[in-house]
């Protein structure tokens, strides 16, 4: 699958007629006849060819005039793993709009970011997407008031407030044509066994099958750092630090989507802890474009058939992710986790978790660039690699973030004192989302290539995993899978 899928009629008409729920996400169709949009899964009878169109996103299809239909949801569908495989300007773009950043800072704002100019930014958007970015934030704004309406008891005018709407009017009009339904009727439409929750909001995240929790989960539970992260009852949980204030997020794996609970102080930050938690567990991902090109590689085969569809571990905060690399050079899980532990203790945020064993934020890049270097109990070396990583990401010099320039950031921490190829390598992968991040030196990767009959020296084994491009950070993924030892982390 490629970009601009939409314009291959015949394969869309196809994926539509087999209602392949694979294609969800990278493309919808229009029905000229009906002027409502679907996912290519929907359930219902597929219209003739002849009064279908396809457009590349949910918000072209709005603009068109065309509303979405109550039987498949398509507001609902996993987004296109275009935005998260990509490293241009418009996957970058559609990174800080998914973030929340057209409804904070505006277009102007989403320009600036990105060090273009918005007529340019309009320009390829349109282009690309078929709608700028104002169409695509009240899409997301759209689905956003969706979520609230049928997971809330919230009157519809602290919805509208929360969703991003400047009046209720607009929000009134806005839900009745993207949904053909007014508000008041979306949530008489919701299923009377809904349990509602002061404070809390529950909802799924869907994915694109298959999707293999094991490594996803069990990574992020292993390496969880105390009162930040823990795994409970089959559930990850973890706080989050977001624009208008912090907020718990709450996973639990199911067969045909994620279970997601979240407490925010501030409903504001929705569509980016929603947007966060997505991207955490990479669940844009396309598993069978991923799998198909590593099966190529007679090697990798019997990895992905005993278990296809796994995903990689990503983070909700970039800057913390650097942080968390820094602390984890050349020691062990149990070792990382400890130091993380002590500077959440002391400089980090406390936050009230009304299910108890959370209690703080992680600390901010200010609070970490403003503490005794000679409280850090760490080698003096490394003590410099922290304490330059805290300072320029508190001063701006170095910024992470969904948009980031993926080639630009690696030169900038490359530079960095202490920082080499395994650092810069985790950061790319699980901060950046960079999928062919490689890890050819980490202990993990180099055991499970031995025993594999791969090369195991980081120069040898880059050489060989040139056929696994452009998913290697996936290839590491199952490499992993077939270590029983604990995750262990190697060179700086």
């Amino acid at each position: 699958m490629q970009n601009g899928m939409h314009t291959d009629t015949e394969r869309c008409v196809r994926a539509v007629q087999s209602k392949d729920a694979r294609f969800d996400g990278w493309f919808f169709t229009a029905v000229l006849t009906t002027r409502i949009y679907c996912r290519p899964s929907c359930p219902v009878v597929p219209p003739k060819p002849e009064n279908m169109t396809f457009y590349p996103s949910a918000a072209a299809c709005q603009q068109a005039g065309f509303r979405a239909c109550k039987r498949c949801r398509p507001d609902t569908s996993p987004g296109s793993p275009e935005w998260n495989q990509r490293a241009d300007l418009v996957a970058r773009a559609m990174r800080l709009i998914a973030d929340g950043t057209v409804d904070r800072e505006g277009v102007p704002g989403l320009a600036a970011r990105l060090g273009y100019s918005t007529r340019q930014i309009e320009r390829q958007l349109l282009a690309e997407l078929g709608a700028g970015p104002l169409a695509l934030a009240r899409a997301q704004r759209a689905q956003t008031a969706r979520v609230l309406i049928e997971t809330t008891a919230l009157p519809m005018a602290e919805i509208a407030f929360a969703a991003g709407f400047s009046s209720i009017r607009t929000f009134n009009d806005t839900v009745r044509d993207v949904f053909a339904l007014s508000p008041t009727e979306l949530r008489n439409r919701r299923p009377r066994t809904t349990v509602l929750t002061p404070g809390t909001l529950t909802l799924r995240l869907p994915f694109r099958a298959p999707l293999n929790p094991d490594n996803l989960f069990g990574h992020l539970a292993a390496t969880a750092v105390p009162g930040v992260e823990e795994w409970r009852a089959g559930a990850y949980r973890r706080t989050l630090r977001l624009p208008y204030g912090h907020g718990i997020a709450s996973l639990t794996p199911k067969s045909d989507h994620i279970a997601c609970r979240l407490t925010l102080s501030d409903l504001r930050d929705l569509p980016v802890a929603i947007s966060r938690c997505r991207r955490m567990l990479d669940l844009d991902a396309d598993p069978v474009a991923v799998d198909d090109q590593l099966r190529t590689d007679p090697v990798l085969a019997p990895l992905v058939d005993k278990a296809p569809g796994r995903r990689v571990p990503r983070t909700v905060d970039e800057a913390e992710f650097a942080v968390r690399a820094v602390l984890g050079q050349q020691v062990s899980t149990a070792a990382a986790r400890t130091h993380a532990a002590r500077l959440v203790t002391a400089h980090g945020e406390p936050v009230d978790d009304p299910e108890g064993g959370l209690t703080h934020l992680f600390p901010s890049a200010e609070s970490l660039a403003a503490l005794d270097p000679e409280s850090l109990a760490m080698p003096q070396s490394r003590r410099r690699t922290f304490t330059t990583l805290a300072a320029q990401l508190a001063d701006g010099t170095l910024h992470l973030g969904v948009e980031s320039d993926w080639a630009q950031t690696r030169a900038q921490l490359l530079a960095l004192p202490g920082f080499g190829p395994w650092t810069v390598d985790a950061i790319a992968m699980r901060a950046l989302g960079d999928p062919d991040a490689f890890l050819p030196t980490d202990l993990g990767v180099r055991r499970a290539a031995q025993e594999l009959g791969l090369p195991s020296t980081p120069a040898a084994l880059t050489a060989r995993a040139a056929v696994w491009r452009p998913w290697r950070a996936y290839a590491v993924q199952y490499l992993w899978a077939t270590d029983s030892h604990p995750i262990n982390f190697l060179p700086a």
